[in-house]
This record gives structure tokens, C-alpha cells and sequence, in this order.
């Protein structure tokens, strides 16, 4: 059996950027720790709870009143010009926000804000991530979406599984309607694409490898690859520009669960716009950038220069005396995992996505370290708009206990939590009532 299919299976964790080749038979955390002089450590262990999809697929219909969130216009800004003091102008993916734009872009209002796919003049080379026109109107049609990404070829990739064989029973994860209904988007560069083709692994005549659509982006934006991959994790809305609702799993991830099941439980039973999880060992910011500093992540300058922009503009650990923390720097829940997204297409949800990615897009591709401060300043710059973020605990081994349900491989869930208002209160969401649904595909 290839490597790389047992370490799919049995080591489904794996950070992508952390290389097994020094010994692909060592976990994950053994080989990094192993990499330097500090002792081999085994990570803590986490006890998952039971995640309990209430309905089959075939009878999940969306809430009538779920919708009823912050409505306000959001539009984007899709061309600069070169009116620059030097004369000197090249387009760039995230645009040249300058910091006025960038305070003014956290008001929940109508107004146009940067949000990647910013072109320059007429006559200028485009900023990247060009898709072929026929994927564009795939795209186009899209009303709820998996999507995942390749990129520099630094992953191998995982199919949306129709079956589990879970203690030797073999269960039905993926429904007939959600493979009808469903858009499964899997984004690859060129070299990723001829690096699976020379193993075996190409699209059929339709474009499809599995469950999965291949969709090839040319001209990448930024030489970082983790950073070019943001683009599809954070920016769905702008990709599916008619999607409703979209889940995100990174390529290390395979999907095991059905995806409407999955939005019925994050979204609609909690009656959240976005969903993530919390990180599985880290809960606080000021360890998260120890954490990228210790292991190389990034350089360190970089990170010492955004931690110190964000402890500047008022992100300060946590004082459990202070009555204004939403959701505080040393929090349970802060440092999300990031994985797994699962997000509803309102304006809220749309304009912190943005907001999340400019923050990558000028800082580092640490998207873990931008998180909590977003997230703070979107919710104290708009303090009568309600953002509904449902940030779940979540658990990193690979079954989870008694065989319930698991809904990626690698990823479990624990017990949920969410934060309603901006009260900063915890509220458990097995108390909400399941509301009346309708169908939102007709």
C-alpha cells in the first residue's frame, strides 16, 4: 500500500506542510518534534462528544426565519488606478488598502471594500487566480459548496468518501441529494495537476475526479502558497457568488458526512451564520505566536511586526473582570483550528471573511493569528450588528468515542458553544429549538 494512503488513514492529522520523509512511519508530532533537539512528546489526548444529526438528509429543509439576520449592502472593489505619488503601480490580488481604507472597511455599512480580485487599469497585468471561463459558470450555479485546494503540489488528494466502514459496519455518509445538489469544488494549480496526473489521478471528461469538480487556477497570486490558498478558504462568497451556504476542508481533510447534515447542525440548529472550530491545544493568541515562532512557520519579524500592530490597536489578554471582552486573546475558545468552515452567505458572515483575508493578505498567511483580533474589532466597531459565530471545540485523533458520527477524518467535534450578540456570554446550543424548514433549492 502507498505511504501515503496509510498516513491518509491512520494519521489523518498531518499538518500538509510538516514532511514525513524522514520517517513516514512516526505520527505526526514525533517527526516534528523529532526534527529538533527536544525529546520526542506525545500529544495530550481529547475525548470528543457526540455530534447527533437530528434528521436524514432527504427531510432537512432550511428554517423559514433562519435568514433573519444583519442586512446591509456590501459591495467590493474590483479596480484600482495608478494615481501614485512615484509614478510606480502593480496590481496586486488584495489591492493597496492603505490604513484609512482598512479602519473604515470594519463598519458594517454600504460601501465598497477590499476583498481580493482587485484588478489594476486597463492595460495592466492581472493580479491572478485566473479560472476557466466554463468552471466560472459551474461556479455561477452553485448554491451550497464543499471546496478544498492544492496548491504547489503539497498535498495528495482526498475524495469526499461515499462510505465509511466504521466498526466493521458500512454506512451511507454522502446522500443521493446532496451529490445531485451539492457543488463539490476542489481548486489545483497547474503543477499540482500534472503531479496527480503522473500518479494516476486525472479528471474524467467532465472535469471530475470523484465527487470532486477540478477547477485549475492560473497565474497564482502570491509565491506563498499557503497564502495563495486562503483565497478559496476564506473568500467562497466571492468564488460562488450564488452560494447560500459553503463548507471548507482543507486538503488534509476528507469529507465523511453528509454536507446539509452538517449545516443543519453548525448553522441551522444553532442559528449561526459562521462556524469553526476552536484549536484542539492552543486557546490563546499570545502562545499561537510563540507556537509559529518556535517551529518557523513564518518570519519572525513579520510576526513580532502584526502581533504588535493588533496589541496596539487594543488586543490585550484576557481580564476576566472586563465586562467588554467578546471574545477574549486567552479565551477556552479563540485560536481556531481552521480546517473546517462552515459558513452561511450573509452579509455579516461575508464582509468578516474579508475582513479575515485582508488580514492575511497584509500580514502573514498565519490565518490562526488574525482570527480573534478580526472577530474583536468587527464586533466592537459594530456593536447594534450582531454577528452569530458558532466556535465549536473540536478534537484532532482520528474516531471518535463509542463510533458516533465523524464528519471529516482528522477532524472530530467536542461538545459545541456559541457566541450570540457580542455579549461575550457562552451560550450551549443544544437548548435551541429546531425551527419549521423550507427548501431553498427550488
Amino acid at each position: 500500500m502507498d505511504t501515503r494512503v496509510e498516513l491518509d488513514e491512520f494519521n489523518d492529522d498531518i499538518d500538509a506542510s510538516t514532511s514525513t520523509t524522514s520517517n513516514p512511519s512516526l505520527p505526526a508530532d514525533v517527526v516534528r518534534q523529532n526534527s529538533g533537539s527536544n525529546p520526542p512528546k506525545r500529544r495530550k489526548k481529547h475525548y470528543p462528544c457526540e455530534v447527533a444529526f437530528s434528521k436524514p438528509v432527504d427531510y432537512l429543509l432550511e428554517p423559514t426565519d433562519y435568514m433573519n439576520f444583519s442586512k446591509f449592502p456590501l459591495d467590493y472593489i474590483h479596480r484600482e488606478d495608478n494615481s501614485f505619488e512615484n509614478g510606480l503601480f502593480e496590481p496586486k490580488f488584495g489591492g493597496h488598502q492603505i490604513l484609512e481604507e482598512r479602519d473604515k472597511s470594519f463598519h458594517a455599512e454600504n460601501q465598497p471594500i477590499h476583498c481580493g480580485f482587485v484588478q489594476g487599469p486597463p492595460g495592466f497585468p492581472t493580479s491572478g487566480f485566473l479560472l476557466d471561463e466554463k468552471d466560472r459558470e459551474h461556479m455561477d450555479t452553485c448554491k451550497v459548496v464543499v471546496s478544498s485546494c492544492i496548491f504547489g503540489s503539497s498535498d495528495y488528494l482526498r475524495r469526499p468518501s461515499a462510505k465509511l466502514f466504521l466498526l466493521s459496519i458500512s454506512v451511507s455518509q454522502i446522500s443521493e441529494f446532496s451529490k445531485t445538489n451539492v457543488c463539490f469544488v476542489m481548486f489545483l494549480d497547474e503543477e499540482t495537476l500534472l503531479q496527480l496526473s503522473s500518479e494516476g489521478n486525472t479528471p474524467d471528461d467532465r472535469g471530475y475526479m470523484g465527487l470532486w469538480r477540478i477547477v485549475v487556477v492560473k497565474n497564482l497570486p502570491y509565491k506563498d502558497m499557503r497564502k495563495t490558498g486562503k483565497v478559496p478558504k476564506l473568500l467562497a462568497h466571492r468564488l460562488f457568488p450564488s452560494a447560500r451556504y459553503s463548507i471548507w476542508i482543507d486538503s488534509k481533510m476528507r469529507l465523511v458526512a453528509d454536507p446539509m447534515q452538517i449545516i443543519e447542525h453548525f448553522l441551522w440548529q444553532t442559528k449561526s451564520e459562521f462556524a469553526i472550530s476552536n484549536h484542539y491545544d492552543r486557546h490563546c493568541v499570545w502562545d499561537e505566536v510563540q507556537q509559529n515562532k518556535r517551529l518557523q512557520k513564518y518570519n519572525e519579524t513579520v510576526i513580532d511586526e502584526q502581533f504588535n500592530f493588533y496589541q496596539s490597536d487594543g488586543l490585550t489578554k484576557f481580564d476576566p473582570s472586563d465586562p467588554y471582552n467578546l471574545l477574549p486573546s486567552c479565551a477556552s475558545l479563540n485560536v481556531p483550528e481552521g480546517s473546517f468552515i462552515i459558513r452561511a452567505h450573509t452579509p455579516m458572515s461575508n464582509l468578516f471573511s474579508c475582513l479575515w483575508f485582508n488580514e492575511v493578505d497584509r500580514f502573514t498567511s498565519r490565518d490562526q493569528i488574525s482570527f480573534g483580533y478580526t472577530y474583536l474589532k468587527l464586533r466592537r466597531t459594530n456593536p447594534d450588528r450582531p454577528f452569530y459565530l458558532n466556535m465549536f471545540k473540536a478534537e484532532s485523533s482520528r474516531y471518535r468515542q463509542n463510533g458516533f458520527q465523524i464528519i471529516v477524518k482528522g477532524f472530530e467535534n467536542r461538545c459545541s458553544a456559541k457566541i450570540g450578540s457580542g455579549t461575550g456570554k457562552w451560550e450551549p446550543t443544544h437548548d435551541v429549538p429546531l425551527p419549521v424548514y423550507r427548501n431553498f433549492f427550488e
